[in-house]
């Protein structure tokens, strides 16, 4: 290989990127919105709940229970009904997300020790958000149901202790934040895109322009002519790495607690994967606009559903499971979480950096066998 072929092509390559105002805002300035659009659109904390409220028994203990629930950052009092009858009504029109009834004889049941109950009505449409509403309530009401027996019991001169204390302590996100666990994601998505369809539309452009056919008459061999036309991109996705790094720490506090020099040289394997992905598309499409729509194709949904950025692997069937593995994405991620969140390093996620090693040698070796058998014709 001739490095001062490489550098020329490079230098060429560079010169039309920076020549090309869109591609360069494409690579430069999409980035950045995307990671601010993404972290805070996304977001699966679920506060702020409309809530509905009938209280039949309008006793302290009863105004007791309903402003524990909206103290909370969870629940919000939107409805106060004036029947249980209006239930149906609040939640047919999205007036509220759940609907509380509470009986009468509330206070009195409870201080004479006897079972009562109340009524808990949750809009099901949104199965996830409804299972969320649900621990929630259940969470609130066992806390509720507890510090009842307590004052009950002490009424009596009775201490009432319960059995089993726990503290659950959460290791790596203790806020449990959404954002925090979406970060890395969104770097991996990014990254992902950018470098694919940059690099997508190289080869494309000098077809168009008819340039290739200098190109397969000169000296130029065709490890040179890729190695030339990746180098500047894998440099400019280099910067993308920086800008939604930064921009992680600078919104979203989200703050590296690994290696930064592994987090380096995990993204620099990971792009040359993203890179080599895009190279294929290149040598395979015949106009940019198929380049950029195949381009679009694999790397936006597969990066945002069949990685794991979102969705749980796990929890889906093993055919879609096996899938997942055609987007180096799930494996950045995998990567990215072990040195953004949990602060651990190479032993913990080194068979992903040998996936990414051979995803990108696959890539390559079809390009080049691809690109030789065009130069051949």
């Amino acid at each position: 290989m001739n490095i001062k072929r490489v550098k020329a092509i490079a230098k060429k390559e560079l010169k039309h990127v920076l020549r090309d105002k869109v591609l360069l805002l494409l690579l430069l300035i999409f980035p950045a919105f995307l990671i601010s659009f993404f972290g805070y659109a996304i977001n699966f904390d679920v506060q702020n709940i409309k809530l509905s409220v009938y209280d039949a028994d309008k006793s302290s203990l009863s105004r007791e229970f309903t402003e524990g629930l909206t103290a909370s950052e969870y629940f919000d009092l939107s409805v106060y009904m004036l029947s249980s009858e209006e239930a149906d009504s609040v939640l047919e029109h999205k007036e509220a997300a759940a609907a509380i009834v509470i009986p009468e004889g509330f206070n009195a049941d409870i201080r004479n020790g006897k079972n009562t109950g109340v009524q808990i009505l949750i809009d099901g449409v949104d199965a996830n958000t409804a299972n969320i509403i649900k621990n929630y309530l259940e969470g609130y009401v066992n806390v509720f149901n507890t510090q009842a027996m307590k004052d009950i019991t002490a009424l009596k001169g009775i201490e009432l202790k319960v059995p089993l204390n726990y503290s659950p302590v959460f290791w790596y996100n203790p806020d449990l934040s959404t954002t925090y666990f979406l970060v890395p994601g969104l770097i991996s998505m990014i990254l992902l895109i950018t470098g694919v369809i940059s690099v997508s539309l190289t080869f494309v452009k000098e077809k168009e322009k008819s340039t290739i056919d200098q190109i397969n008459v000169s000296p130029v061999t065709n490890g040179e002519l890729i190695t030339g036309k990746i180098l500047p991109y894998i440099a400019l996705s280099l910067i993308d790495a920086v800008i939604v790094v930064v921009l992680g720490y600078i919104l979203f506090d989200a703050v590296v607690q690994g290696s930064y020099l592994q987090l380096f040289l995990s993204t620099l394997v990971f792009l040359m994967s993203c890179i080599s992905l895009g190279l294929f598309v290149s040598v395979i499409a015949d106009s940019q606009q198929v380049a950029f729509t195949v381009g679009t194709f694999i790397t936006l949904l597969p990066s945002f559903i069949l990685s794991g950025f979102i969705f749980q692997i796990e929890s889906m069937p093993k055919f879609i499971q096996i899938i997942t593995n055609i987007t180096p994405a799930k494996f950045y991620n995998v990567i990215l979480r072990a040195i953004y969140i949990r602060g651990v390093g190479w032993e913990n996620f080194w068979p992903q950096i040998v996936y990414l090693l051979i995803f990108s040698g696959i890539f390559l070796f079809l390009s080049v066998k691809i690109t030789q058998k065009k130069r051949a014709l």
